[in-house]
């Protein structure tokens, strides 16, 4: 189901709680509304659609990816990024890193750890802010 693109700074600033198995019809939800926005939008954290749970949904090099529970494990090569989103007007810089190693667990949550690199893991890295209660 395609939900309302939450805008409220005081629910987006909140850290997520841990997502759990009944949370994976949310996932699905936020999966609908990211394609819904594909145009103007790579990546969403459920706060996004005005639930608090440690869920993101981004598109990773032609397809799009899930995760529940995801941390960065370890992160390298800094830099400076300009970045926008759907919940806030405008950009923003930002720092970022180039390559990330990221600890999640996937639908049926088993764990997964992968390093993901560039514009993939920018997307991520903002996601993951996103849990935090971190806005750029």
């Amino acid at each position: 189901m395609i939900r309302e693109i939450c805008k409220d700074p005081i629910l987006l600033s909140r850290k997520a709680e841990p997502a759990a198995l009944e949370d994976v019809e949310l996932a699905g939800d936020l999966l609908d509304t990211l394609k819904a926005h594909r145009d103007g939008c790579v990546g969403m954290a459920a706060n996004m659609i005005g639930v608090c749970k440690r869920i993101i949904a981004f598109e990773n090099q032609g397809s799009y990816m899930v995760m529940f529970n995801p941390e960065i494990l370890k992160k390298s090569q800094p830099y400076e990024a300009e970045e926008g989103c759907l919940s806030l007007p405008g950009s923003r810089k930002t720092p970022r890193y180039q390559v990330i190693k990221v600890r999640w667990q996937n639908e049926k949550f088993q764990e997964r750890i992968k390093t993901f690199s560039g514009f993939p893991a920018q997307i991520i890295q903002h996601e993951i802010d996103h849990c935090e209660g971190i806005l750029i």
